[in-house]
């Protein structure tokens, strides 16, 4: 419960502080300049759109971690060995998140060319890794860790095929987003679509590393030093 805990108060945290930059409170109408046109309007709406989905989401990735944390401790738990291809994976994840950061920081330069950059490099990072994680199931499968063999080995299945799911949704998105830029879009709506991207990406990857600490047994050391810093 601990770690679930920790979850929940970090996320917590990133999410007030996001909403209290978006400007919530903020009456474009009454303000002079641009700040009250469409784009004042629907930039707010947007952002708290995909705000509401990122609580469901985490929330969801919530209840996995706790249904773990209690699962682990029943006599019949047996704790498969973590691939190595894993750190692999989490590398390109990382790699992923840095390209649509990047591609967003060129957008507010109105910097088309390395938005496309950006956009098709996170993209390909993305699908490297649902690539990667795919492979670790069938090197699982191979070793005769099977998905009924265990509880451990499914809550490892589980975790990372939600994980999957939801990339596979930002990959939807951002290819929908990919189509603006070769349509030819205003830069106004494109860096829109690219910032909700990007914040969606560094979603994904604060959660997957909060899974991976969980599969790998850092979390509980985490919570361990915690716990001595405290007492």
């Amino acid at each position: 419960m601990s770690a679930i805990i920790l979850y929940m108060a970090g996320l917590a945290a990133i999410a007030g502080w996001w909403l209290s930059q978006q400007r919530l409170a903020a009456k474009p109408w009454l303000e002079e300049g641009v700040i009250a046109d469409s784009r004042g309007e629907a930039l707010p709406s947007a952002k708290v759109g995909l705000g509401v989905f990122l609580a469901v989401a985490g929330s969801l990735f919530a209840l996995l971690i706790s249904a773990y944390s209690m699962r682990i401790n029943m006599a019949d738990w047996r704790t498969l060995p973590v691939p190595r291809l894993l750190w692999f994976n989490t590398g390109v994840l990382v790699v992923s998140s840095v390209a649509l950061q990047w591609a967003y920081m060129a957008a507010r330069r109105n910097d088309l060319e390395d938005v496309i950059v950006g956009l098709l490099a996170g993209g390909a990072s993305a699908v490297t890794f649902l690539i990667g994680q795919l492979l670790i199931w069938q090197q699982l499968n191979v070793t005769g860790y099977f998905l009924a063999s265990n509880p451990a080995n499914a809550f490892f299945y589980l975790i990372t095929a939600a994980h999957g799911l939801h990339l596979i949704g930002g990959l939807v998105a951002l290819g929908r987003t990919t189509a603006k830029v070769w349509r030819g879009v205003e830069m106004i709506r494109l860096r829109l679509s690219v910032e909700l991207c990007a914040i969606y990406w560094h979603f994904l990857l604060l959660v997957w590393l909060v899974l991976l600490g969980l599969l790998t047994g850092w979390t509980d050391d985490f919570v361990d030093i915690c716990r001595r810093l405290l007492t």
